[in-house]
């Protein structure tokens, strides 16, 4: 069965770092991208950066700089380091899984988690 689980969300002061993790089963992180998205209040879902099968890594620039992601194959779990949280990165993030590629659109993904609450308080 496949399982993407975000972990490691909770609320920080700004300029606050957190570690979200997403612990993927049924697959490996050689045969699936794995991009981490965000949703916030009223907002559509956007994707924030992205880890390829293959390990390339790709981010949005609205978190280059700031983000910063990681894979560790031997526990099938990839990381989204995030520094210098501000207020407006306050919403849900997910972790979703792509047999293709890194794409840009939520079509691309064939799995996703539930989510993980992030809230970054002024």
């Amino acid at each position: 069965e496949v399982q993407l689980v975000e972990s490691g969300g909770g609320l920080v002061q700004a300029g606050g770092s957190l570690r979200l993790s997403c612990a993927v089963s049924g697959f490996t992180l050689d045969e699936y991208a794995i991009g981490w998205w965000r949703q916030a209040p009223g907002k559509d879902r956007e994707q924030l950066s992205c880890a390829s099968s293959i390990g390339n890594y790709d981010y949005a620039d609205s978190v280059k700089g700031r983000f910063t992601i990681s894979s560790d194959r031997a526990k099938n779990t990839v990381y989204l380091h995030m520094n210098s949280l501000k207020p407006e990165d306050t919403a849900v993030y997910y972790c979703a899984a792509s047999r293709l590629r890194c794409g840009l659109a939520m079509w691309e993904y064939d799995y996703w988690g539930r989510g993980t609450q992030v809230t970054v308080s002024s």
